[in-house]
């Protein structure tokens, strides 16, 4: 028997059957059968070994068709593919994302940015094209074999496959690791797996003898509360309750074709994979003081050619507004994203250091935690402070409170037209004086929440809270000089900053103090998912998350800075987390459901050049 793991791993949807494209080695030591006995094994894993020759080409033809519309089996999605020609042949792609997410294969570990091993029922490996954001899987032979019938019309692709037969649900006995369904095929089968908050919803091309499957039981003491079969022509959808906060893993088999649904074990399986050069996509559990934590996380080399990073946002025009994190990628080109910094989820506007295009879009706050990088690749990792103060020409001094900031204190606070064309008052009688030319303009008052003032071109807006008193001393047509002073320096002068906090490690130490960056008790003690970024010694920037553990536990601050360390960090910077913590490649959401993944302000994105 051939076994393959599929792993479900909080993607939110899976289909369809896969098939060699080319022949492997057989794996000797594979059990004959899957045993459902008492004591439950792991489906067995191997490594597809690398040395095939597939038809390769030095050069990278264009592409001859491309579109973002499948259809499979007469049902439509949005999905990437292509079309090109190699050697005479004419080829098609389909992005990764559509060929775990909709076509059901798990990309394995592989050392070759060219060559991607995958499993699905059986191995196989296919040949990659980078196409940023995007990155396409040939499945050229691998379609053939299967005598799928391709066609394309404009900017759609239509996939028709073969409908199979479901012809058993086994469950194995109760065990303290776990629960586990098997769903016995007649042949490889399309499946889409959709998990909900207490249910998982796996839907099938497959036909269903439904009465007799819905003699089916769980038993009673088992982590799976119910199954449920519907049948809807020539698709099965099987709905299996279970524990809220659960992640189910679903793995494949061959001899016979199985389905296996795993229910309370770990998750998440170990995974080296070189997507592109430069950029490594890792996930495993680690176990800290406090527990064991799945944990996905990208290596980047920041000095590979074609490679970027830079701070990202919603709205290229307004700091306002909040996206799901796969939107703001998507919209921004970026391939690789994870969450930045913190915000206001009422007015959704930042609570943090945004610096970018060498401008300070937001301003550093509470001397908190900030990573900044330029593009020669140097990174630094630090708390950021900064010091505004206005002075007369009398010698009269004026502190300010922020820069660019919705972090509301009294005092005066500046904007200027790095934040937007215009300021919406954020408390209630605020008075706005301008400044341009180094000269005062006349005061207005608003009385109400999100008066529009307008910043002055090439100067700034000075916004008083609860300070009547020194907004008296601000005189129309009074020169007035500003003096900005950051700590450190170095760190405020680089191109491109996002701010978080607390900052983790430090030359190899960990320096957590929430304390001093002012955050508060009940956040301090808080166990949430969590967003990291680090730097390894050797220059590697890793961005990190861990998601809450099988206990439905989050890590601690502490638990983020031991694994940032078990990682390989020297330097590394918590960022905003719980519901905000999402990991973004190429399309797909790496650590979560794209269902869970909340509203967030602003992000760190990566950029290939093919």
């Amino acid at each position: 028997m051939t076994i393959v793991r599929s792993s479900f791993y909080f993607l939110a949807a899976f289909a369809m059957s896969l098939a060699d494209t080319i022949t492997l080695p057989a794996l000797a030591d594979a059990p004959a059968a899957l045993d459902f006995s008492s004591t439950k094994q792991a489906l067995p894993r191997k490594t597809v070994p690398l040395n095939f020759s597939p038809p390769t080409s030095s050069r990278t033809p264009p592409l001859l068709a491309q579109g973002t519309q499948i259809v499979l089996n007469g049902q439509a999605f949005n999905g990437n593919w292509s079309q090109w020609q190699l050697d005479g042949i004419t080829r098609i792609g389909l992005s990764d994302v559509v060929v775990t997410q909709r076509f059901g294969a798990e990309l394995l570990s592989t050392a070759d940015a060219n060559r991607q091993p995958i499993q699905w029922f059986s191995q196989a490996v296919f040949s990659t094209r980078l196409a940023p954001p995007v990155r396409y899987l040939d499945i050229t032979e691998f379609a053939q074999k299967n005598g799928w019938q391709v066609q394309i019309s404009g900017n759609t692709l239509q996939v028709s496959t073969a409908i199979a037969n479901l012809i058993g649900i086994e469950q194995a006995p109760f065990s303290t690791n776990g629960d586990r369904i098997s769903l016995t095929l007649d042949r490889p089968a399309a499946w889409q797996a959709d998990p909900q908050q207490n249910e998982l919803v796996l839907t099938l091309e497959a036909q269903a003898d439904q009465p007799r499957l819905q003699k089916f039981k769980p038993n009673p003491a088992s982590r799976i509360r119910s199954l449920k079969v519907e049948s809807a022509g020539n698709r099965t959808i099987i709905r299996i309750g279970i524990p809220i906060g659960l992640r189910p893993q679903i793995t494949t088999a061959s001899s016979p074709n199985r389905i296996v649904i795993d229910v309370g074990s770990n998750f998440l399986s170990n995974k080296d994979v070189l997507w592109a050069n430069g950029l490594l996509w890792r996930q495993k559990n680690l176990t800290v003081r406090s527990g064991q934590f799945p944990i996905v996380w990208l290596e980047l080399n920041p000095r590979q050619p074609g490679l970027s990073i830079r701070p990202i946002l919603p709205n290229s025009t307004t700091l306002v507004g909040t996206l799901p994190l796969f939107q703001t990628a998507q919209q921004s080109s970026a391939t690789v994203a994870i969450n930045g910094g913190y915000f206001n989820r009422i007015n959704q506007l930042p609570l943090g250091a945004i610096k970018l295009n060498n401008q300070f879009a937001s301003g550093a706050i509470l001397g908190r935690g900030v990573v900044g990088w330029d593009e020669a690749g140097n990174w630094q990792f630090d708390r950021l402070t900064l010091r505004e103060t206005l002075i007369f020409g009398s010698g009269q001094r004026f502190p300010l409170t922020t820069l660019n900031s919705a972090f509301i204190q009294a005092g005066i606070a500046r904007y200027t037209s790095d934040w937007g064309s215009t300021y919406a008052t954020l408390t209630e009688n605020e008075i706005l004086i301008p400044v341009q030319n180094n000269q005062i303009g006349i005061q207005q008052n608003a009385a109400t929440v999100g008066t529009v003032i307008p910043i002055p071109v090439g100067g700034y807006l000075l916004v008083f809270r609860s300070n009547r008193t020194a907004a008296a001393a601000f005189i129309p047509a009074t020169s007035v000089q500003l003096e900005s002073v950051f700590n450190p320096t170095d760190l405020a002068a680089l191109p491109n900053l996002i701010g978080g906090g607390p900052l983790l490690l430090r030359n190899g130490q960990s320096v957590l103090d929430a304390r001093l960056e002012q955050f508060s008790p009940a956040f301090i003690q808080e166990r949430a998912a969590r967003s990291a970024i680090g730097q390894t010694a050797e220059g590697r920037i890793l961005i990190v998350t861990a998601q809450n553990n099988i206990s439905g536990l989050g890590a601690t601050l502490s638990d983020m800075a031991e694994i940032m360390q078990q990682l390989g960090a020297i330097n590394a910077l918590n960022l905003d987390g719980g519901s905000s913590t999402t990991l973004y490649l190429g399309g797909q959401i790496l650590d979560r459901p794209a269902r869970s993944s909340a509203r967030v302000h602003n992000g760190i994105g990566v950029f290939l050049q093919p």
